[in-house]
């Protein structure tokens, strides 16, 4: 194994532990990690302590938790070299902002600046990773990180559809909605709950402010979907139009009622035109499958979505439109969509409320 230059991890550590357990040799063990022989002469020295086995013979053994505690003592006594060494505020917000609620690095990093939070250091992306990489914070591993090591795939061409959708193909919808700078399109899936579960997610993305809607579904129904939509009519009144001037989806059985999506639940006229993605084409709506992974961030594979409250899906939501958004300057989805409501309102001259955000104040 070629030996890599880079500090130990606790994942480094329980193996040594383990290599330990059965007698290997320090040349075995540093082998076997890719290390030299005397980084595991030093590691064990590190976390060696005296333990009394079955016949009460005291013996030298090697702890993992003691060395990794040892390792981060270290690091912290550099001063300079470690800057967030000192500063247990910054450490705390960081590690609250990525293990609790689930924010990425670079988001922390850019709340901190979009709302001028004070912290006697500030450290770049590059230093956190580095970080979290070293083992220096106390609650905080690569594990923690939603999407380390994952890559974007690749698309090279859009497959051939078997059979027309049952209403318009994407290949008809406007081309200003591709360059996302028009308010008002919306993106549109379903997450899946666990394989013996019939309860669904319905997932809304509107294409310019990221901003989402989540609503619960009994199961993966057209029905459901339309009877979803309505209620989203019912809470946006006169604006719904305005605020929902098309929805792109995939061929899936749950968006077949084009007609239901389309027709107003109250005048019967259309309300929304709704559009189909070529099959096998995910990345048509790009930023809806973006916003999933943030929703299995809180709801991993294979969880029951039947046990989820309208407080816990409400909860999620919320959270996804106030995360901090790289490509807005680290402003949120939930400012952005509240500003296009707002110039809607005022255009309007009219009052709608609605319990998920304060459309018209």
């Amino acid at each position: 194994m070629a030996r890599r230059f880079k500090h130990l991890t606790m994942t480094d550590r329980l193996k040594i532990e383990a290599y330990t357990k059965v007698k290997k040799k320090v040349g075995e063990i540093a082998a076997l990690i890719g290390v030299s022989h005397s980084t595991i002469s030093r590691e064990l020295r590190r976390g060696r302590y005296t333990g009394v086995d079955t016949l009460l013979i005291e013996r030298d053994r090697y702890s993992p938790d003691i060395a990794h505690d040892r390792y981060r003592a270290n690091l912290k006594a550099k001063g300079a070299d470690l800057k967030i060494g000192n500063d247990h505020k910054l450490a705390e917000y960081i590690e609250g902002r990525i293990a609790d609620d689930k924010y990425s690095p670079a988001a922390v990093l850019g709340e901190i600046s979009v709302k001028g939070l004070s912290f006697s250091t500030m450290i770049c992306i590059s230093t956190l990773y580095s970080y979290i990489d070293k083992g220096v914070f106390y609650r905080l591993t690569n594990k923690d990180l939603p999407m380390r090591g994952k890559r974007k795939r690749v698309y090279r061409k859009v497959k051939t559809a078997a059979r027309p959708p049952k209403g318009e193909s994407i290949e008809k919808r406007p081309p200003e909605i591709g360059d996302r700078s028009t308010f008002g399109n919306w993106e549109i899936d379903t997450v899946h709950s666990a394989d013996h579960s019939r309860e669904a997610l319905l997932v809304l993305t509107e294409r310019m402010t990221r901003n989402e809607i989540i609503e619960k579904l009994p199961d993966k129904t057209a029905a459901s979907v339309v009877d979803a939509v309505d209620r989203l009519e019912l809470e946006y009144g006169s604006l719904f139009p305005l605020v929902f001037k098309t929805i792109t989806c995939d061929n899936g059985s749950e968006f077949s009622d084009y007609c239901g999506i389309e027709r107003s639940r109250n005048r019967r006229t259309k309300r929304t035109s709704l559009y189909y993605c070529h099959p096998y084409s995910s990345y048509e709506r790009g930023s809806n499958e973006n916003q999933n992974k943030l929703i299995r961030r809180y709801y991993p594979k294979g969880t029951d979505f039947a046990n989820l409250t309208a407080e816990d899906i409400a909860h999620v939501e919320r959270w996804m439109n106030r995360y901090p958004r790289r490509i807005f300057g680290y402003r949120s989805a939930e400012e952005l969509f509240n500003q296009q409501i707002a110039a809607l309102c005022n255009s309007l001259s009219q009052t709608v409320g609605a319990d998920r955000i304060a459309l018209c104040d």
